[in-house]
């Protein structure tokens, strides 16, 4: 095995951790939402260093890669993809703390569960872990097939978030004493939809990863 070879292994198992840690972060999220546990919440804050230490860790181990052996084709496309692939996670992972911050910071000890049950919070937040979760087999996997099945996925996560969306409009209209927990619901809902989007972002990565084709802002080829 090449010096570049064992690099690049690292790398993979350093990005496995920090895409594990934030899937972590997102089904804890759920989990802290629906309990309204402040505890768990307060677990997903203090966790969000490491996902800050893996992202920086990670850029600085790409751009020295690049720096040091000048890698080419597929190499030098995985290390690219990295790169990107960890920014999305970053982000993700953010959202993942958004969800835990409103727990911490609400006053309330407990949340609607009818609000919870007409809003689709809960689905919407296990679409957005199955997405992330197929995404990173897809690359453990090198297959381009099932990455870009994370792209159905996320329009139907769209829908869902749209359907969601105005179901919460009606539910303000009938409960005008829940407007501040329905818009902090609505909140949830749309961070729930970034992640979906960054997932997306992945996707697209691997598929460049692996068969050199960029699919950004090609609604065309990820049909």
């Amino acid at each position: 095995m090449t010096h570049l070879e064992t690099e690049l292994n690292n790398l993979k198992i350093e990005l496995n951790e920090m895409w594990a840690l934030v899937l972590s972060q997102v089904k804890a999220s759920s989990e802290a939402l629906i309990n309204f546990d402040k505890d768990a919440a307060s677990e997903i804050l203090f966790r969000e260093k490491m996902v800050d230490v893996y992202e920086l860790k990670l850029d600085r181990d790409c751009e020295n890669i690049i720096a040091l052996y000048n890698p080419v084709a597929s190499d030098l496309r995985l290390t690219l993809a990295i790169i990107r692939i960890v920014s999305n996670l970053e982000r993700i992972a953010d959202f993942a703390k958004g969800i835990a911050k409103f727990v911490v910071k609400s006053n309330r000890t407990t949340i609607n569960p009818e609000l919870i049950k007409v809003s689709k919070v809960e689905e919407l937040l296990a679409n957005a872990y199955a997405m992330l979760n197929d995404a990173k087999t897809a690359l453990e996997n090198e297959n381009s097939r099932m990455a870009m099945s994370v792209f159905s996925k996320d329009t139907l996560l769209d829908e869902v978030t749209k359907e969601s969306n105005g179901v919460i409009g009606e539910y303000i209209l009938k409960h005008p004493e829940e407007i501040d927990e329905a818009l902090n619901i609505h909140s949830i809902t749309r961070k729930i939809e970034r992640m979906g989007d960054h997932s997306n972002n992945i996707a697209e990565e691997i598929v460049f990863y692996i068969d050199a084709k960029v699919l950004k802002h090609n609604k065309a080829a990820k049909k």
